[in-house]
This record gives structure tokens, sequence and C-alpha cells, in this order.
């Protein structure tokens, strides 16, 4: 594993790289308000271990990334994108393969759209379509709106009453599959410790922008691989079959069972399937 610190547009992004900077690039998308630890650092270096040269990073506002004054979103979506761009033009690759989860997979659909020639293809997990989904689809589950609804009761300062009340989060995220609380919980200890401004996160929340690629999905040509959990709470799982029906060459891994998360019991398959993807989309150019 290697740090590298990307400046470009007077901000700061905070990256760590895994594997041979010779072998295709992926570039690793978090979600919403979590840092690059999300992405563990075993899970990055199996994917390495499968010939790839991998890459996750900090969004603004997260980790040891540029931060704001919590309630200030001095940014927009594309200017996320931006900055994924800019961290593959840092490591000087050409193109990448970009994988995102939830935000990181709106980030990379819109990636695909803005910046054709630098992404190679598409993994997108557990999020939607940018641009109108089915209006029958059920909204983010109501436990979800009542967790989040409860944040201004925790005292941000003190880090047992946030990893008390964000263990809850993970545990409504975690689907029916077995919890693993101890990571979990190390997970969020990690990044209260490491945060520049671990309040500054919720500023995701008021993120805009994008709309002149909003609905435009159907016009992506990147090859791109679905994975999605069947119960998750955040982006149902209907979503996915939206996306389907609009990139009607995309390949869907459906996770039974699984939810909003990247549960280790599912470690292997999505790696095996994402080494996979690469692998034919480099094969086929």
């Amino acid at each position: 594993m290697s740090e590298k610190i990307i400046s470009h547009k007077n901000i700061h992004l905070a990256t760590e790289s895994f594997g041979d900077p010779n072998q295709p690039a992926l570039l690793l998308l978090a979600g919403a308000t979590v840092s690059m630890l999300f992405w563990d650092e075993e899970f990055c270096q199996r994917l390495a271990d499968k010939g790839l040269f991998v890459i996750r990073y900090d969004y603004r506002d997260v980790g040891k990334s540029t931060t704001y004054q919590p309630g200030v979103t001095a940014y927009d979506l594309v200017d996320l994108v931006d900055d994924a761009i800019a961290i593959v033009d840092g490591y000087q690759c050409a193109k990448a393969h970009f994988a995102g989860i939830s935000l990181g997979g709106l980030i990379a659909q819109i990636a695909a759209l803005k910046y054709p020639q630098q992404v190679e293809s598409l993994t997108l997990m557990a999020t939607g379509p940018w641009g109108d989904s089915d209006p029958g689809i059920p909204e983010m589950d109501q436990r979800i709106v009542d967790f989040q609804a409860k944040a201004d009761s925790v005292n941000w300062a003190n880090e047992q009453d946030v990893v008390d009340y964000m263990i809850q989060g993970a545990i409504l995220m975690n689907g029916r599959k077995p919890f693993d609380r101890k990571r979990s919980e190390n997970l969020i200890r990690n990044e209260f410790r490491r945060a520049n401004s671990y309040r500054s996160m919720f500023n995701h929340a008021s993120l805009q922008g994008g709309e002149a690629y909003y609905g435009q999905i159907h016009t992506i040509k990147q090859p791109t691989l679905l994975i999605h959990g069947t119960d998750d709470l955040i982006w149902p799982f209907q979503h996915t079959e939206v996306i389907l029906r609009e990139l009607k060459k995309a390949k869907l891994l459906r996770l039974e069972g699984t939810g909003h998360e990247l549960n280790k019991a599912d470690w292997g398959v999505i790696i095996d399937a994402i080494a996979n993807h690469v692998s034919a989309t480099v094969e086929a150019n």
C-alpha cells in the first residue's frame, strides 16, 4: 500500500494505492459520508492480487482530504466527478475502471458521460440510475429516515457516542447476512480518529448539481457490471432493474440477502466479478 496526496482546484485529496501501476487501474468510489476505509485494506489487496492497480481515496469532507465547516457544502456532484478524474490523472493513468457504491455509483455514471475517454468500464454497486427511476419503487426505508433524524442528539465530539449511534446505522444497512459488529465498530473508530473534521461528512447530504447529465445514462457505452443486494434499504434492488433496462448490455450480480453494504461474506464473489469484468473489458479493447 502506498499513500499519495492529489492536489487540484486548491483542494487536497488523500489516496492510497495497491498493486502494480502497470496493471489496469481500478478506482474505488465509496458512498456518501464514509472515507476510503470503507474499502478494507484486505479487500483492496485481494483485488490487486487479481492483477489490478487499485486506488481508494477520501472524498472532500471525509478522512484526510480537504474539509469544510459542517453545514457548508462548497462543491457539487460534478466537482466530485472532477476530483475522481484528477486522481486518475494524478496517478498518470490514461484511463481507469470505475467501481462505485451508492453515491460512488452516481459519480461513476456521470464520469462515464463527462469523461468517456478516461472511464474504461463501470461497476455500479447498491446504487440507482442518474435519472428518473420507476415511480413504483419504494422510497428509502422509514427506519433509515428515523435513524438519520436522531443525528442532532449525538455528541459528535465524543467517540463512544459516535460509535453507539453509527453502529445502529450499520446494523440497519446489514441485510440478512451475519453482522460483523467488531469490524463495523473498528471502522467507525478509525474513521473518527482519522478525520480532519468528522462532522463535516454530513455536508454530503446537501449535494446538488449534475443536471446536465441527468437522464442520459442510456448513452453510456462503457461495459457495466451491476452488483446489488436484495435487502438494500437505501437504494431498493428495483433501481438496478431500471439501470439494466437503460444499459441493455449490462450484467448483474445479484446478492441475495445483502443490504446496503460491503459484507465480508460477499467479498469473494464481488472480487471475482470485478476482476473478470475488468479483464473482459481489457481483452475486448
